[in-house]
């Protein structure tokens, strides 16, 4: 794995960065793992260091591991190693988030375009404009998920429901889901956060709890399970979510207990919105049945928690919400309601005539 080095100074570092010192290119990751203790950064001088960075999830979130694959290859290109080797590795740390290996394909492009000489430039550049388009993005996210907050629950005043980390820890810009949230907060309409623990992870009590308590959120932290009591005592007026990949029909991959979300907020009629760039779509994927689950390690839950010597335990990284519980999806090009492989098809062409 690559080296740590705590992070000294004020304000929060970003959670991934490229830097060019006097000994060659490196890619720095605030270590998402060490969070909320601390701010400890991961400085990656190669391929295996930030595979490693990855599948540990040092590093996490779709949008952001796009990147990570864009700068990996980059990397690789600068740091004299076989390219299409690195790609191939890097592509693969992951099997479900979609945009990992699209920053990764999009790099790559880059530097076999180049001309001689000229590879390692092309990838850096093209990873950067990658990191500005996801930027630009979450921007636009947050305006248009604004909007559609205020035709789903006007009035303000909101009480959302999150799972799992969405904010600036898994974007270039200040995020996804949390994005939305965000600009609700400063918006002076977010009445309350309410903050899914997710387990195994507890990414959400580990980092959306931490971002929002930055950023001045009136936010409350629960147990996964508790959630039905919350629909029950109509104290949801919305869930958001982001996504880890978005299929053709528009069935949508993310961290595992959004589907139990979806669920309950259909029951109690409550809008389920995913929000999330159309880099996330997936249009070679038709359906929800056709994607890839990770599988993570047993012991992420079996150490949890004690539990007898030798437990077997399930741990899927991520369940699949079909589109009919999803009541929309707001990327940067606007917002997708009904949820139909058309209507998502429509949206995700705009880039197209560009």
């Amino acid at each position: 794995m690559g080296d740590h080095l705590a992070k000294s100074g004020h304000g929060t570092a970003p959670a991934l960065r490229w830097e060019d010192p006097p000994d060659g290119p490196v890619l720095v990751l605030l270590d998402q793992t060490r969070l909320p203790q601390e701010e400890v950064e991961l400085v990656c001088t190669d391929v295996p260091a930030l595979v490693q960075a990855i599948r540990t999830l040092a590093v996490r979130g779709a949008p952001l591991l796009g990147l990570a694959g864009a700068y990996g290859i980059a990397l690789a290109a600068a740091r004299g190693y076989d390219v299409d080797d690195a790609a191939a590795v890097l592509a693969h740390a992951r099997p479900t988030a979609v945009n990992l290996g699209y920053g990764v394909r999009r790099a790559l492009a880059a530097f076999r375009a180049a001309g001689p000489g000229q590879g390692a430039a092309a990838a850096l550049a093209e990873a950067r404009r990658l990191h500005a388009e996801d930027a630009a993005a979450s921007t636009a996210m947050a305006e248009h998920g604004a909007r559609l907050l205020a035709e789903l629950a006007p009035g303000g005043g909101y009480r959302i429901l999150t799972h799992c980390n969405t904010g600036a820890l898994v974007s270039g810009g200040e995020g996804t889901a949390l994005g939305v949230v965000l600009a609700a907060h400063r918006a002076g309409e977010l009445r309350r956060l309410w903050v899914d623990e997710t387990r195994p992870l507890l990414q959400g009590a580990r980092l959306t709890a931490w971002e929002a308590a930055r950023a001045g959120m009136p936010y409350t932290l629960l147990a996964d399970n508790a959630a039905g009591s919350l629909f029950t005592a109509g104290e949801v007026d919305a869930v958001l979510i982001g996504a880890d990949r978005i299929a053709a029909d528009g069935s949508t991959a993310n961290k595992v207990g959004s589907y139990p979300l979806a669920v309950l907020a259909r029951y109690h009629q409550v809008p389920f919105v995913v929000v999330a760039p159309t880099t996330t779509v997936d249009q070679a994927t038709p359906t929800g049945a056709a994607i890839e689950v990770e599988q993570r390690p047993g012991s992420e839950v079996t150490d949890l928690a004690p539990s007898p010597l030798g437990t077997q335990a399930y741990n899927p990284a991520f369940d699949v919400t079909p589109p009919e519980l999803i009541t929309a999806i707001v990327t940067e090009n606007g917002v997708v309601s009904p949820v139909t492989a058309e209507s998502l098809a429509a949206v995700c062409a705009q880039n197209d005539v560009r």
